[in-house]
């Protein structure tokens, strides 16, 4: 955890309040002494930074985020000093891959949008099957976020944590069409999330 990290929390934590007020649930779900992939759905572009700051402030999270932030160098320049690295979503990335798994193996944990773009409603894009292999090469458990999708200004949103999820597969590594399945029903798993929060509502 960098020193930026903990005074950007500091500070932004109680403005973002303000300005997108929300509330977090199921944070017992994410364990404090084991590395997970939080895999959320992604309809705005303030998601990454809602999630981080629903977690405690101690808690280690990198974020994997697409390449063409590069292009913005000062959002980029916040991006990267908040923990995110770049991932190319049109190739097989192999450096972005190699950084998930050692984020894991430090015990950091890694958050990942599986969709790789903003979607208003489930179903709109086919989720990335590579958060499922990064998750199986390493052993940690795949937990589903809802961020609400009904974004206004200064009204409620809802970020839910759901319950571990831990994939079987048939060999040791898997193949690619059983992390395509996971994937798609770890993305199903963080909007039924949504709507259970919805009907409560």
């Amino acid at each position: 955890m960098t020193r930026f990290y903990r005074v950007f929390y500091f500070f932004v934590k109680p403005l973002l309040r303000l300005v997108y007020p929300f509330r977090v649930h199921g944070l017992e779900n994410v364990p404090e002494n084991r590395a997970v992939v939080l895999c959320g759905n992604h309809a705005h572009a303030m998601d990454p930074f809602l999630v981080c700051m629903a977690l405690p402030r101690h808690v280690r999270v990198r974020i994997m985020a697409k390449k063409e932030l590069t292009e913005k160098p000062l959002v980029w320049w916040l991006l990267q000093n908040l923990g995110a690295f770049p991932v190319d979503r049109g190739h097989s990335d192999l450096a972005a891959v190699k950084t998930s798994i050692q984020t894991i193996r430090d015990g950091a944990h890694l958050l990942v949008f599986p969709e790789g773009t903003r979607v208003e409603h489930e179903g709109d894009v086919r989720p990335k099957g590579g958060v499922v292999m990064i998750a199986m090469r390493t052993g940690a458990p795949l937990v589903p976020v809802y961020v609400g999708t009904k974004r206004k200004l200064f009204h409620m949103t809802h970020i839910v944590f759901g319950e571990p999820y831990e994939p079987k597969t048939e060999t040791r590594h898997g193949t690619s069409e059983e992390y395509q399945r996971y994937a798609e029903e770890i993305v199903h798993r963080a909007y039924a999330l949504g709507r259970e929060w919805e009907d409560r509502a």
